[in-house]
């Protein structure tokens, strides 16, 4: 795109909100289509279905052919590693959805452009019988110019053909995940036409910087004139384009600025506007403070287009081993949830398009579990969820959909920029994350200094590319998966267990992670996972035949799992060489290779056990025994009754400030009566770890204990940790059920 600023004006408040209110007239097409599917790449003779958009194939009535193809309710697991994208059980076809559109007579002379925000797997458009174009973008807006196609003041046919996965051609930015087997194709967001002047703005990007006080506003216009035909004739016309930002709430506006551009014609252009700001509040998690950019653009013909954005003050940044949320250190908490997976999920239903339900998702459960942070896990999520995560304060790290390696550097290239444009808008996306597990030396090297450019508010992930394979190396993302994984020699594993719960185990991983220089976010973990039902998932029948044995019911299963996981995030989360814990996996197919913490039918999003310890291993501040557990974890000797027990608690604090408050120990028999007990004032300090050692009296009693640190801080919710021990020579080893819910 060609850049060039004639002069910049300072703008009056007035003018900047005194644009005409139809410069951009917009007609929703989201609803109910006309739907059908063919073998071969010409339209059904007839449409025999309906289906919603926004939503994928599976939501068609009646339903489509293959349809228990996809969806497949398994009556037992078995265990599996990986699966061949090319491996099909069935017929490949084109999906076609087809609306009758009343266009206005009033539009007439405007310019019109359809837009589909997300579309999976090459689209093509079709207005009237006119052939619009094709695009091979799943996960960034296929736009065309429709005007010269439309009928004003009739009805209109829209015709759109959406192709299968496997059809995806090679130059598409479009990655493969080895852990799905289905990839449902369809129209997965909004659909919209919109009527503009000739000239528009295609995208706006608002870049704050809370440091520099600050907006920088960058515009992107299309000029949707004719190019230069005869020689003398005009290749670009000047515009002005008015920006003003105003409170979302309020509508107060705070600043805005204008300034004068060239757009060329038939043609991108790029125009910035750098707009100081005085007085404003931050955005963060705590307090998400919203503002809307409202850009204005006119031409020698009046205003042509007009675009609102919603945005947040907010810098994301990192410096040394940590990141940093508006000049303070920020220790990120949470999890990741990997749609593209959910999608192949029997009971997904329409529930990724339900408001209400992504609310809950994304904001009810998070608050109650101490979470700051998702990651969206190999491929993105529809528009409406980065609007619900910044206005109720979750940040998100955006992956795209790029595991296994496909695409061509200049389709990458495109595609990511596009991206970067689309979605730059949110305060909730702080990192944006180019590869998952992998590594490409193009998109590392040479299109991430690029697109840093572009946006340079926030930090970029490259997956396992470290500080030795790329230049700009800003963070890293090691995944301290342990246990006996698939791959594992359990002979040489019962050599050297992991030890559950030993908050100093320091593997060669954990090692690599102390020395590194940059930003260390652990955004998996947890090889643990669990089907709704509470059986293990592909990836994990063995493991649970390892630690429980063949045939174990599904509450020992998902009481294991919430046990396992709680003393992985208290071992992550006590290095204080960390920036972030993020576990795996909030959200996933439930008859998938992974698994998520939820039980029975995933619309009621019903918490598991794992959910429930979460809310205390991701408290802000908490102190964690430093004992490896003697229940699950193999070849560990009971101690002797009688005996003394000397162990240490690490306190942690991820607040800006020390906090003071006191820890009760207890041991808990199999009858939950108290044996024994403790109270000792504690001072964490910030962002440190403190090491508080302690001396308990063990019973004569052999048998199976709890053993529980209870912190409460001033005003302040109990946050519990808790080990199994052995005590004693015991025929068994019962142990008393601690069972908090998520309050």
């Amino acid at each position: 795109m060609k850049r060039i600023l004639f002069l910049a004006l300072v703008c009056i408040p007035f003018l900047a909100i005194s644009a005409d209110d139809g410069a951009r007239t917009v007609i929703n097409l989201n609803g109910a289509w006309q739907f059908d599917q063919t073998i071969n790449a010409f339209p059904p003779v007839k449409f025999t279905r309906t289906i919603p958009v926004p939503g994928l194939v599976h939501l068609a009535v009646p339903k489509i052919e293959d349809y228990d193809k996809f969806f497949k309710r398994a009556d037992k697991v078995e265990a599996k590693d990986q699966h061949n994208l090319y491996n099909i059980d069935y017929t490949p076809r084109y999906s076609w959805y087809r609306k009758s559109v009343l266009i206005p007579k009033n539009p007439e002379g405007k310019e019109a452009m359809i837009t589909i925000k997300k579309s999976q797997y090459v689209t093509q458009v079709y207005v009237n019988g006119i052939d619009m174009g094709t695009s091979v973008a799943c996960y960034t807006p296929v736009e065309f110019p429709i005007t010269n196609a439309l009928k004003f003041g009739e009805e209109n046919e829209i015709l759109i053909k959406v192709g299968d996965r496997i059809w995806l051609p090679s130059e598409a930015a479009g990655g493969t995940d080895k852990e799905k087997e289905h990839y449902l194709p369809g129209i997965w967001d909004d659909v919209l036409i919109s009527f503009t002047g000739k000239v528009r703005v295609n995208r706006l990007l608002v870049l704050p910087s809370v440091a520099g006080k600050k907006v920088t506003v960058k515009a992107q216009l299309r000029n949707l004139s004719p190019a230069q035909i005869f020689y003398g004739d005009a290749m670009s016309d000047s515009v002005t384009l008015d920006i003003s930002i105003v409170e979302k709430l309020t509508g107060k506006v705070v600043a805005c600025k204008s300034g004068r551009f060239a757009s060329k014609r038939d043609n991108l252009s790029e125009a910035i506007l750098e707009i100081p700001i005085k007085e404003f509040t931050n955005w963060s998690p705590d307090k998400p403070f919203l503002y809307m950019a409202k850009a204005t653009l006119k031409t020698d013909k009046g205003v042509s287009d007009e675009l609102s954005k919603q945005f947040g003050m907010r810098d994301f940044t990192r410096k040394g081993k940590f990141f940093y949320l508006n000049g303070e250190k920020i220790i990120l908490r949470g999890t990741n949830v990997t749609l593209q997976r959910f999608f192949e999920d029997p009971d997904c239903g329409n529930l990724v398009w339900d408001k209400e339900w992504v609310k809950k998702l994304l904001v009810d459960y998070p608050k109650k579990l101490n979470w700051n942070m998702m990651r969206i896990c190999v491929g993105i999520v529809p528009d409406f969820w980065y609007d619900i995560a910044d206005e109720y304060g979750l940040m998100f790290q955006n992956e795209w959909l790029y595991w296994q390696n496909h695409g061509w550097d200049d389709q990458i290239r495109k595609e990511y920029t596009d991206w970067v444009w689309t979605d730059g808008n949110h305060p909730s996306i702080a990192i944006w994350d180019a590869i998952n597990e992998n590594w490409d030396d193009y998109i590392g090297n040479s299109l991430i200094p690029e697109l840093k450019k572009l946006d340079p508010t926030r930090v970029w992930d490259a997956g396992y590319m470290t500080g030795d394979k790329m230049a700009m190396d800003e963070m890293d993302e090691p995944h301290p998966y342990q246990g006996p994984m698939p791959w594992t020699n359990v002979t040489e594993f019962n050599k050297n267990p992991y030890p559950l719960g030993n908050l100093d185990y320091k593997p060669a991983l954990i090692q690599n992670l102390d020395e590194a220089g940059t930003t260390q976010l652990i955004n998996e973990y947890g090889w643990v996972w669990l089907w709704r039902n509470g059986t293990p998932s592909k990836l994990t029948v063995d493991f649970y035949k390892y630690y429980l044995g063949p045939n174990s019911k599904p509450e020992q299963n998902r009481d294991f799992q919430a046990y396992w996981m709680q003393l992985e995030t208290e071992w992550l989360r006590s290095n204080p060489n960390v920036a972030g814990v993020l576990a795996f996996c909030y959200l996933a197919n439930n008859y998938g290779y992974t698994g998520d913490w939820f039980i029975d039918n995933i619309k009621d999003l019903k918490p598991s056990p794992t959910l429930d310890w979460f809310q205390h291993a991701f408290a802000p501040v908490a102190t964690f025994i430093n004992l490896t557990d003697e229940r699950y974890t193999k070849f560990i000797e009971p101690h002797k009754p009688g005996s003394t027990l000397l162990f240490n608690l690490a306190g942690i604090n991820n607040l800006g400030s020390s906090v003071s408050g006191s820890v009760k120990v207890r041991l808990i028999d199999n009858t939950g009566k108290y044996v024994a007990e403790q109270t000792l004032p504690v001072k964490l300090q910030s962002f440190l770890r403190t090491d508080i050692p302690v001396s308990l009296k063990l019973p004569s009693q052999a048998g199976g204990y709890v053993l529980v640190a209870e912190f409460t801080h001033e005003n302040g919710k109990p946050v519990i940790s808790r080990r199994f021990l052995k005590v004693g020579k015991a025929a068994s080893y019962l142990y008393f059920n601690l069972n908090p819910k998520i309050q």
